[in-house]
């Protein structure tokens, strides 16, 4: 209970990074990419909440390999110009969407989890790809997703399931409102 407790106080300090502006936005470099994930609430929280869900998936332990692979995918689609149409609301609708199957410990068929996963990552990382364009800027970001996705997922596995299920639901309520201000 202390851990979740812990990480809802780090998720709660840090700011939304709803102003995915395109590239030139951020600093760039190792620090800009690792430093990034954990200076948006919308990325912190949809990170540790698709740790913490793929640990009550049956036969899913590579949803967060398929997350990274796929945030990587979506990076280097950012990276390449392409703009995704209503791209803030669907970062925030992905930790609505996390946040609720963590709350209701939703269980999902392996190739639905996946394909939901990997789509929630491609968005995620072409608003990374827009911001942080420099291969030295992606790596950071990918070690820090990786320290996310899976910190969330061992969170998932050593906290009580209550203390899981409310932290999903803080973070469904705090996409809500993200999306409503995307």
């Amino acid at each position: 209970m202390k851990r979740f407790a812990a990480a809802l106080i780090l998720a709660a300090s840090s700011g939304a990074a709803l102003a995915h502006s395109g590239a030139g936005a951020h600093a760039h470099g190792f620090l800009a990419g690792f430093s990034h994930p954990f200076t948006g609430v919308d990325h912190l929280l949809a990170m540790l909440a698709v740790g913490a869900w793929s640990v009550r998936q049956p036969n899913a332990k590579w949803l967060p390999a398929t997350f990274i692979g796929m945030l990587l995918a979506g990076m280097a689609s950012g990276m390449a110009g392409l703009a995704l149409p209503g791209l803030e609301t669907g970062i925030a609708l992905t930790v609505v969407l996390m946040g609720l199957l963590v709350a209701l410990a939703a269980r999902l068929p392996a190739a639905v989890g996946a394909v939901m996963v990997g789509t929630f990552a491609v968005l995620h990382g072409n608003a990374h790809g827009h911001e942080l364009p420099q291969a030295i800027s992606a790596a950071g970001l990918l070690a820090a997703s990786l320290l996310l996705v899976y910190g969330g997922n061992l969170l998932g596995r050593v906290s009580p399931a209550l203390a899981v299920k409310a932290s999903g639901a803080a973070i469904a309520a705090t996409g809500v409102v993200l999306a409503a201000t995307a």
